[in-house]
């Protein structure tokens, strides 16, 4: 045939995405990432068939106030490049398309509608915000973040052309509510939706055909759901980052969380908080929820469970955090297991061309099921687990730790050690000398094939730097300066591991060592230490990553993509990381002010790629934004409903050229 007739629906279909074949088959008629749009039916051309060799994603440009529409939206100029054996080469320009803006009335599949974001209390009533008065109207929030695409056997909903195919969308939070001034960051309960898609089987576009809002009143709603992953068996990995501290004398967080849910501030009970949710999505789109108290109540931000279906890495992100891995006693069921908090040897660094790896060693913290630590949430207090003073007790039966970024002394209560493992953890953990000296370890994600798992660290600050009083002295995680920039930590991972108590690990996945893999820039002034903005406000090199937070690997491109949650970059990124080649590549640009979420690479899906992707709170001002907002302040105002809207969406791809000859 002659190449260049190629229809537009055809070139789509270059790259193998097809089930069970691996990326050296000969194989056709499937695609890499859906494309936006439709394709030419009639065009009988007989399909190319070829051998996928790789792919690579081009950088784009930061947007710049010269395109201050660029800056103020979802913005995408880099390319996908894959290379076939025949020495072609297919170029794909990148795109982004949203489901919606939250805020939009989307359908129910029932033929009404429902309020994207939107929330609802313990009664599955909605939640009103009140604060203008002639002006209420049903909250909904700017903050969506962990996505998860996925298929389910058997699925059947009426009206769908394609195939169905489903997204949970978890909403982290609200920033203000519609006065203006009125600060919700954390005081109503997270919602959490399942989207129906219908795919376009020529195509691959994913268009919305109904959402359906996962009733949360069984698992006594949710706190502050942050990153998700999807589980090696299709389901989806929640999250509840920030758990409430059970022994702060007043939590007018909590106290408000609390009314919004249940019509009572006294009523919500912080032990309900601060563990793991899991979804499953029902085969008509509707969805059920669980909660695995027996993963540690730690501020969970994203889960990665290994290809064993039992060995999870978790994110924690909070001051004083530490790698926590839960290795559960049946393959896709983590309802039940053990617990791990690592020690970090000698060694420890973030400067990548160090090439210095430091050792983890795994304390034991306990075994448990999910139904009796919830049973214990239910029935204890935190005082008749431990007493926690803030203050010197001088009596050698407490024992200092750091937590949170302060110092306490604890002492655990007799037959209590579970209660605390699973329920204290992070006071526990220390207690017991695991390193909890990170600070805000972000998202995890794994690279299979390599037995390599990645995890973010959004700043190194606070108790990682030697001398903060924050951090702990012979924990292995100290540095001698700040990098506000943050690091992607690489973690080797192997069997045949053994606990600090000599017992063997049931694992073949467990971290053994932690090394720097990317780290951010900071700029600085003269002086070596005070942040200082470049001609745009940056306060971070805008060409190298900054405030890693999302995390995501596909096997299939060999590619870590990283999204940002950055206070130093006026626009958020999110990057392409090919760990083979090492190039780093800028992929996409969140509106200025904005956080990149819902970051979801998903191999194959009915024969397609996707990259998923959101962004939270556009036109969150601060500092380095104060050349650009007079002029962006408007702009987002009209994209994103007053800044209250926020999208939830995938990127797309059109062929830019192809390139048949051999090189």
């Amino acid at each position: 045939m002659a190449q260049n007739l190629l229809s537009r629906r055809k070139a789509l279909q270059l790259f193998s995405g097809a089930p069970l074949l691996p990326l050296g088959s000969v194989v056709s008629a499937s695609s890499l990432l859906a494309a936006c749009g439709g394709g030419d039916d009639n065009n009988t051309t007989p399909p190319v068939t070829k051998n996928y060799v790789s792919a690579t994603f081009t950088s784009m440009a930061a947007p710049t106030l010269s395109t201050p529409d660029k800056m103020a939206t979802m913005y995408a100029a880099s390319q996908l490049k894959v290379a076939f054996d025949d020495k072609s080469e297919q170029v794909y320009d990148l795109g982004y398309q949203p489901f919606f803006v939250t805020g939009d009335m989307v359908s129910d599949g029932k033929g009404g509608q429902l309020l994207a974001g939107g929330y609802y209390d313990i009664y599955n009533n909605k939640i009103i915000d009140k604060t203008v008065a002639g002006k209420e109207r049903h909250f909904f929030s700017d903050s969506p973040d962990g996505t998860s695409l996925l298929t389910v056997p058997d699925a059947k909903v009426d009206g769908i052309k394609g195939k169905p195919v489903f997204a949970v969308v978890q909403f982290e939070y609200t920033t203000w509510a519609q006065d203006g001034k009125t600060d919700m960051y954390g005081k109503l309960p997270s919602p959490i939706a399942v989207l129906t898609l219908d795919q376009d089987q020529s195509t691959g576009k994913l268009s919305l055909a109904k959402y359906h809002n996962v009733d949360t009143s069984k698992v006594h709603g949710l706190w502050i759901t942050c990153g998700a992953s999807l589980s090696p068996w299709g389901t989806h990995l929640s999250s509840e980052e920030y758990e409430p501290d059970a022994f702060a004398s007043s939590n007018a967080q909590l106290q408000a969380f609390s009314q919004n849910l249940y019509g009572d501030p006294a009523k919500a009970n912080p032990y309900h908080y601060g563990h793991m949710p899991e979804v499953i999505v029902n085969v008509d789109g509707t969805a059920t929820i669980k909660k695995h108290f027996c993963m540690g109540r730690i501020s969970h931000e994203l889960v990665q469970v290994m290809p064993d279906q039992r060995t999870a890495l978790m994110g924690d992100d909070a001051t004083n955090s530490g790698y926590f891995v839960f290795v559960a006693d049946k393959e896709k069921d983590l309802s039940s297991g053990t617990l791990y908090a690592a020690k970090v040897g000698a060694g420890f660094s973030i400067d990548p061309a160090a090439k210095s790896a430091a050792p983890l060693t795994w304390i034991k913290l306990g075994s448990a099921t999910s139904a009796e630590i919830e049973n214990l949430a239910n029935t204890l207090k935190p005082t008749d687990i431990m007493t926690v003073v803030k203050t010197d007790p001088s009596d050698a039966s407490y024992t200092k730790i750091v937590v949170n970024g302060k110092t306490e002394w604890i002492k655990i209560n007799a037959g209590m050690d579970k209660a605390a493992a699973f329920l204290e953890t992070h006071r526990y953990a220390a207690f017991k000398g695991a390193s909890l000296g990170f600070t805000k370890m972000e998202g995890t994600t794994v690279n299979a094939k390599d037995k390599i798992a990645y995890s973010a660290l959004q700043n190194v600050q606070s108790s990682m730097v030697a001398g903060n009083a924050a951090n702990v002295a012979g924990n292995g995680v100290s540095v001698p300066k700040q990098l506000v920039a943050g690091v992607v930590m690489a973690l080797n991972l192997k069997g045949g591991q053994k606990d600090t108590d000599g017992a063997a690990i049931s694992s073949e996945w467990m971290p053994v060592d932690t090394a720097p893999l990317l780290a951010g820039e900071d700029l600085l002034d003269s002086d070596g230490k005070t942040l200082k903005g470049d001609a745009l406000g940056n306060t971070a090199n805008p060409n190298k990553i900054a405030n890693p937070d999302n995390l995501k690997f596909s096997e299939k491109m060999r590619t870590l993509f990283i999204g940002e949650d950055s206070s130093q970059h006026v626009n958020n990124f999110m990057w392409a990381y090919n760990v083979d080649t090492k190039q780093l590549s800028r992929v996409l640009s969140v509106p200025a002010g904005g956080e990149s979420t819902g970051l979801h690479a998903v191999d194959e899906i009915n024969g397609w790629t996707y990259i998923m992707s959101n962004f939270q709170h556009a036109g969150d001002w601060g500092g380095i934004h104060a050349n650009v907002k007079t002029q962006l302040d408007p702009l987002i105002n009209a994209n994103y409903k007053g800044k209250f809207g926020a999208a939830v969406g995938y990127l797309t791809a059109s062929p830019a050229q192809m390139k048949l000859s051999a090189k």
